[in-house]
């Protein structure tokens, strides 16, 4: 297979960015959405701004070094798939040692917010640490690697609601529970995507183990999803903007699993799935403190 070469008059400021796909804003929004979800409901709608910020800026460097461990993980692979082949590493527009580099600098401005959030919020910050630098090497050997970054996505809660709290409630657990499921809806169905070309490469997908029973799986994990957070709503008396957002993302996923269950969809629709997944985020996080004040 040709390889993708990056034209040579882009800067290397632009190479970076790529990198860290800031280029791409869904994939780093959608991880800042769950931790603003557990920091505004463990403050019961109004948390202290400068944590907010610390949790705004803490996903982003943590995302960016997920994105570059990825990206130095799979620098032989991403060649191969159509999506990925023109990422930085993986066209050599950049070498290892850049990325290695970037990576660290990414992790180091992580702990570097983290010393702001309390003891419990920290060693939680710790332990994810293992799941966003392993989770590139589970589609290698796992059959359902979006579980792990589900998880990984789930210390997002748990990191910002002890940065409130400094303990996890019941509560914690229904919005940790009902952020697995979600992401592992809309990242199994951005999987779709790229099916055939992991098949050929041979590594592993929840796409590939559900095979054509994909979008019946994909709505199953929705529903998980909305029922976890109708326990949360009952759970904390959240008022009647949370329950009119909850039924707006049902309608959301509902949409979805009839797109996604449609015969030769383009591999457009797979990236719009995601972007609208973070609009549904959103307004669930609107719901949410509207819930908790109103």
């Amino acid at each position: 297979m040709t390889q993708y070469q990056a034209p040579t008059s882009e800067p290397t400021w632009q190479k970076v960015i790529r990198l860290l796909r800031w280029d791409k804003p869904a994939g780093r929004l959608i991880l800042m959405i769950p931790a603003l979800w557990a920091v505004f409901l463990a403050a019961k709608g109004t948390p202290p701004l400068p944590l907010v910020g610390v949790i705004i800026l803490g996903t982003l460097a943590t995302s960016a070094a997920g994105c570059v461990v990825n990206d130095l993980w799979d620098k032989d692979i991403d060649p191969q798939v159509a999506r990925t082949k023109s990422r930085p590493l993986a066209s050599r527009a950049l070498s290892v040692k850049v990325g290695i580099v970037i990576f660290a600098i990414a992790l180091i401005c992580a702990a570097i917010l983290a010393f702001y959030l309390k003891p419990l919020s920290f060693i939680l910050c710790v332990v994810a640490v293992p799941f966003i630098v392993l989770y590139p090497l589970a589609k290698r050997f796992f059959p359902v690697p979006q579980l792990v970054l589900s998880l990984a996505w789930g210390f997002a809660v748990l990191i910002s609601w002890t940065a409130v709290t400094n303990v996890i409630e019941s509560a914690t657990w229904l919005l940790w529970g009902a952020t697995v499921a979600w992401t592992m809806g809309f990242d199994t169905g951005y999987a779709l995507s790229d099916r055939e070309d992991d098949l050929k490469v041979g590594i592993n997908s929840s796409a590939i183990f559900f095979g054509k029973y994909a979008p019946q799986a994909i709505a199953i994990f929705y529903a998980i999803t909305a029922g976890l957070m109708a326990c949360l709503g009952i759970k904390l008396a959240l008022g009647s903007a949370f329950w009119f957002t909850l039924i707006l993302a049902i309608v959301g996923w509902g949409w979805q699993y009839t797109k996604l269950r449609q015969p030769n969809i383009p591999r457009s629709v797979y990236g719009k799935v995601l972007g609208q997944n973070v609009w549904l985020g959103f307004i669930l996080l609107a719901g949410m403190i509207l819930g908790c004040l109103v």
